[in-house]
């Protein structure tokens, strides 16, 4: 056990927060339950992004019932390449990205081929809850597909990066890049294999780099180095971390924010219980930096915004 006791030390020491303390310290403290809804549903984060001004990626349709499966090749007429994601899911599980077109149905972002078939199982198992929270049932969403930014492509692989701001009483705490991997399968989840890469708040520059949580300087697949890069319209996406975490009224929330080469910065989605890799990509702990929004934020600890939760 002594050695349990000096490890614990150590990480107070470094300002690691811990998912004790996060729950007990910010969540409860920070986040009103009745709150979480909005941030939990996708359609209800678009219609709140919609209020206040923010670019989210267009949903083209929201399939609710079995039955709708059937109207599938009318659901998608047109739709050439789409996104297919769960409204009440989490952790990027059930994201189906579509490139393209194929003669039996269509080509995945890793370019393997989907049959129509297939595509309507897997947008069944959204409906039946496979991949929502809690396993209840939900709605799938064929979403606009994001492109990706230049500045983006000598460091991803098959897929797009996505950037996760840590949001704490309207200030932003940390940030980092998630990059996609042949690993990842070119999704930007650092669970399967993603990259996570520490940004600095003040310039918008990586510093720091991690897979499977260990340290790394190059890009596995692309052989790019991952420091000294520049997150694109960087001033951008913080502005636009707080406004959204300002609008759901959560003191200690995630922004995800996905940069598309046309429209720029744009909300991928919002968490009220952001993961603590965010402390691994940059080699540092959340504490210090909560504890100093909080010597310098003089305000209620809350902010619902009731008028804009409706």
């Amino acid at each position: 056990m002594q050695w349990l006791l000096k490890a614990s030390r150590r990480l107070k020491k470094l300002g690691i927060l811990g998912m004790n303390r996060r729950n007990a310290a910010y969540i409860l403290d920070y986040n009103p339950r009745a709150n979480f809804p909005v941030v939990d549903d996708k359609v209800r984060m678009r219609d709140l992004c919609r209020r206040i001004g923010v670019p989210s990626p267009e949903i083209y349709a929201e399939i609710s019932f079995h039955s709708l499966l059937g109207r599938l090749p009318e659901i998608l007429a047109g739709k050439d390449d789409f996104v297919i994601k769960p409204s009440r899911g989490s952790a990027g599980r059930g994201v189906l990205v579509v490139l393209a077109r194929a003669a039996n149905g269509y080509i995945r972002h890793n370019g393997e081929p989907l049959t129509v078939e297939q595509l309507r199982q897997h947008l069944s198992d959204i409906l039946s809850g496979m991949y929502s929270l809690a396993g209840r049932p939900d709605r799938a969403l064929v979403q606009q597909r994001v492109r990706l930014h230049a500045d983006f492509a000598p460091v991803s692989y098959k897929g797009i990066p996505d950037i996760r701001v840590i949001v704490y009483r309207g200030a932003p705490a940390m940030a980092m890049l998630r990059l996609p991997t042949r690993a990842s399968n070119g999704r930007a989840n650092l669970h399967q294999g993603g990259i996570g890469v520490g940004v600095e708040l003040d310039s918008g520059r990586t510093g720091h780099a991690v897979q499977h949580n260990r340290v790394i300087r190059h890009h596995p697949d692309t052989g790019v180095s991952l420091l000294g890069l520049l997150v694109p319209h960087w001033q951008q996406v913080l502005d636009m971390s707080r406004r959204v975490a300002d609008a759901v009224g959560l003191g200690y929330i995630g922004v995800d924010i996905i940069v598309d080469e046309v429209q720029g910065p744009m909300l991928l989605e919002t968490n009220a219980r952001p993961g603590l890799a965010i402390q691994i990509a940059n080699n540092q702990g959340l504490v210090p930096r909560l504890e100093a929004i909080d010597r310098l934020v003089i305000k209620p600890k809350t902010s619902p915004h009731s008028s804009l939760m409706k």
